[in-house]
C-alpha cells in the first residue's frame, strides 16, 4: 500500500501538487493506483458527512480524473443543465429505473473515457442497506468497480481496490466488505451496512 501513497513531487502538474499540499496540510492523504481501464464505476463509501465532498473534490484535483457523477434529470433542464454537463453530471430518468440503467451502461461504454461515482448509501443519514444501482449498473455495461473510501481515523482517501463483480450478490458483497474493513466514516453510526437491500418486485433506481 505504501507504494500508492501520492507525493506532491510525483504529480505531473502545479494544480494537481497544490490541491495534495492543501489535503497534506490539514493531515490528509491520497493512496492512488492507475484504473484498469477507460470505464467502471467508483463506489465512494462511507458518506456521512458534507464533509466528505471537500475531501473527495481535492482528492480528484490531485489525482487529476474527471469522474462523472449521477442526478435526477429535472436538475439538467434549463441553462444549468450546461453547468451541472460541464461539472460531470449526468442525468438519469427515475421514473424508469430499468431502462435508465441499460441506457446509461450503453452511454457509458460509448463514450471514450467514462468512470461514474456512486455513493451507494444515497444519503448521509444512516440507511440499513446499500442501494442496489451501482451493482445493477456494473453488471449491466460488464465493467470493474473501484471501491473508494474515505477514512477519517487515518485521515487518508483510497483510490486503490478493484472489484470485478460476479453476479453472486452475497459473494460480492462480502468481498466489499472485506476491502472496506477498518476504514472509518466521520460519523461512524451513520454508516451504513455493507449488504444490499432486500430483492423487492421493483429494483432500486441508480
Amino acid at each position: 500500500m505504501s507504494d500508492y501513497l501520492l507525493r506532491p513531487a510525483s504529480l505531473p502538474t502545479w494544480g494537481q501538487r497544490t490541491a495534495l499540499r492543501m489535503m497534506r496540510l490539514f493531515g490528509w492523504n491520497v493512496r492512488y493506483k492507475p484504473l484498469p481501464g477507460p470505464h467502471g464505476i467508483a463506489v465512494v463509501y462511507p458518506h456521512t458527512s458534507n464533509w466528505d465532498f471537500v475531501v473527495g473534490l481535492f482528492a480528484k484535483w490531485t489525482i487529476g480524473l474527471q469522474f462523472r457523477w449521477l442526478a435526477k434529470n429535472s436538475l439538467f433542464l434549463g441553462p444549468m443543465g450546461a453547468v451541472m454537463r460541464y461539472w460531470g453530471g449526468i442525468p438519469i430518468d427515475r421514473s424508469a429505473p430499468q431502462g435508465a440503467t441499460q441506457k446509461l451502461a450503453e452511454s457509458m461504454l460509448a463514450s471514450k473515457w467514462c468512470w461514474i461515482a456512486i455513493t451507494p448509501e444515497g444519503t448521509r443519514s444512516y440507511r440499513p442497506h446499500w442501494k442496489s444501482g451501482f451493482y445493477r449498473l456494473a453488471l449491466a455495461a460488464k465493467v470493474p468497480v473501484l471501491l473508494c473510501y474515505i477514512d477519517y481515523r487515518a485521515k487518508e482517501l483510497g483510490v486503490v481496490d478493484y472489484l470485478t463483480l460476479t453476479g453472486d450478490e452475497d459473494a460480492d458483497m462480502a468481498a466489499i466488505a472485506r476491502i472496506y474493513e477498518g476504514h472509518e466514516a466521520r460519523f461512524p453510526a451513520k454508516a451504513a451496512p455493507i449488504k444490499l437491500a432486500p430483492k423487492t418486485e421493483k429494483p432500486e433506481q441508480v
